[in-house]
C-alpha cells in the first residue's frame, strides 16, 4: 500500500458515520490514535509510573511512623488490657506487608479480566455485606457490625465494596454507552445497585462508606457521559436521601449539632468530644508542631488517634507545615492517577480509564472527608485517611487499588509502544 493510499484510508476513517464507530464517546476524551488490545508480553512493574510509586511509598512510610507515634501510649489505657507498646505498630506493619503481597498479585491481572469479572465481583461484595450482618459471623466493634474475622486480621467488606462498585460502574457505563442519554435505561439500574449496597451499609451502620460509594458511582456516571441535567438530578436525590437519613436518626442529628457547637457544655463531653480534642491538638501544633512524638492529645485524650484522627496527631506534632506537606503528597498522587485514567481514555480503553479515575475519586474524596473532619470543617464521620490510618482491610484495599492503577499505566505504555496501528 502506498503512502498516499494509507493517508486517504486514515482520513476517510475519521469521517465514518457515527453508527460505525463513535469518535468521542466520553466528555473527557481528547482524541488520539486507535489501538489494538494490550500486547500479550509480560507487564513489568518497573515500567509503571515511578512518580506514583514513590508518592505512595512516601505516604505509606509517613503513615507507619505516625501510627507508631499515635499508638505508643495506648497500652497504658485499661481499655486495651495488657498489650505490648508495639502492638498496633506491628499490626500495621503486618497490614502493609499483606497489602504489598496483594498488590503484587493484583498487578499481574490484566484489565480485560477485571472487566469480564466486574459484575461477579460486585455480587461477591454484596454477599459479604450480607454475611457481616449475620449474628456470630460479623464482628461487633464499638456498637457497629462491620468486620469479618479472618484470624490474622479483621476484614471490612465495605472496603472491598468500594473497589467492586468502581469496577461495576465502569463496566456498566461501557455496556450502556449507547443509551447514556436515557435516564431510566442508563441511570436507574445503577442507582438500584448503589441503593442495595447503601441499605446494607446503613444496617451496619456505616454511613461514611455509603457516602464514598455514592460519590464514586456519581463520578463514574458523569465521566461516562451521562447528561449533566441527569447528573444534577442524581445529586439532588442523594443529598435529599442523606438529609432524610440524618433527620430520622437521633444520634446522627446529635453529631450535626455537636459539629455546629463542639465547645458547648452539652457537647464538649459528648458527641463533640472527638472534634474538640482534635481542634485542641491541631491548635497546639501551630506552624511547626511540638515535635515528633511530643503529642499530648494522643495520651488518652483524643479517641481513635491512630485511625480516624491520625491527621490531628500529625497537626500537633508537625504543625501546619506537616499537614500542608501531607495534603500536597495526596494531591499529586491523585493527580497522577487522574492523568493515567485520561491516557487510557485517549487510547479508547474506556473501562480502564473509568476505573483509574474512579479510584482517584475514591481516594480523593475520602482524604477530603477525613481532613475536613479533623479540621472541624465537616461533621465527625468515621473514615480513615487512605494509606496511612491504622486498619488492615483499608490499607489492603488501598494498595490493591494502587496496583490496579499501575497495571493500567503499564498497559497504556505497552500499547503506546507496540500496539498503535500504523
Amino acid at each position: 500500500m502506498s503512502a498516499d493510499t494509507g493517508l486517504r484510508s486514515r482520513f476517510s476513517g475519521w469521517f465514518k458515520p457515527a453508527g460505525e464507530k463513535p469518535v468521542d464517546i466520553l466528555p473527557v476524551r481528547v482524541g488520539g490514535n486507535e489501538y489494538r488490545q494490550t500486547p500479550s508480553s509480560a507487564t513489568n512493574i518497573f515500567g509503571a509510573d515511578q512518580v506514583l510509586i514513590w508518592l505512595v511509598v512516601a505516604i505509606l512510610s509517613w503513615g507507619i511512623v505516625m501510627v507508631f507515634s499515635a499508638s505508643i501510649a495506648m497500652p497504658d489505657n485499661p481499655r486495651f488490657g495488657k498489650i505490648a507498646h508495639y502492638y498496633f505498630f506491628q499490626r500495621h506493619l503486618l497490614s502493609v506487608g499483606l497489602g504489598f503481597v496483594a498488590a503484587v498479585l493484583t498487578f499481574q491481572i490484566p484489565m480485560r479480566v477485571w472487566e469480564h469479572w466486574a459484575p461477579w465481583l460486585f455480587i461477591v461484595s454484596i454477599l459479604l455485606l450480607i454475611a457481616v450482618l449475620i449474628p456470630h459471623v460479623g464482628t461487633v466493634v464499638n456498637g457497629a457490625r462491620r468486620w469479618l474475622s479472618l484470624g490474622i486480621m479483621n476484614f471490612q467488606p465495605s472496603e472491598l465494596a468500594k473497589v467492586a462498585v468502581i469496577m461495576y460502574a465502569a463496566d456498566y457505563m461501557v455496556r450502556k454507552m449507547d443509551v447514556k442519554e436515557r435516564f431510566f435505561r442508563a441511570v436507574l439500574p445503577m442507582g438500584l445497585a448503589v441503593g442495595i449496597v447503601g441499605a446494607l451499609l446503613l444496617a451496619e451502620p456505616d454511613m461514611g462508606a455509603f457516602m464514598v460509594i455514592a460519590v464514586i458511582a456519581m463520578g463514574i456516571l458523569f465521566l461516562g457521559g451521562v447528561n449533566a441535567r441527569m447528573f444534577f438530578l442524581i445529586a439532588l436525590v442523594l443529598v435529599a436521601a442523606f438529609a432524610l437519613i440524618v433527620m430520622t436518626s437521633e444520634w446522627r442529628r446529635e453529631r450535626i449539632f455537636a459539629y455546629l457547637d463542639p465547645w458547648s457544655e452539652k457537647h464538649a463531653l459528648g458527641k463533640g468530644y472527638q472534634l474538640s480534642h482534635s481542634l485542641i491538638a491541631i491548635g497546639r501544633g501551630e506552624i511547626f508542631g511540638v515535635g515528633l512524638g511530643g503529642s499530648v492529645e494522643k495520651l488518652h485524650w483524643l479517641p481513635e488517634a491512630h485511625t480516624d484522627f491520625l491527621l490531628a496527631v500529625i497537626g500537633e506534632e508537625l504543625g501546619l507545615v506537616g499537614i500542608i506537606a501531607l495534603l500536597g503528597l495526596f494531591f499529586f498522587m491523585i493527580r497522577r492517577i487522574v492523568e493515567i485514567g485520561r491516557q487510557a481514555i485517549r487510547m479508547d480503553r474506556i473501562f480502564s480509564g473509568l476505573v483509574a479515575q474512579g479510584i482517584a475519586i475514591w481516594l480523593g474524596f475520602q482524604t477530603f472527608i477525613n481532613a475536613g473532619v479533623n479540621l472541624g470543617a465537616l461533621p465527625t464521620k468515621g473514615l480513615t485517611l487512605p494509606l496511612m490510618s491504622f486498619g488492615g482491610s483499608a490499607i489492603l484495599m488501598n494498595l490493591v487499588a494502587i496496583a490496579i492503577v499501575l497495571r493500567i499505566d503499564c498497559e497504556n505504555k505497552a500499547m503506546g509502544a507496540g500496539g498503535a496501528r500504523s
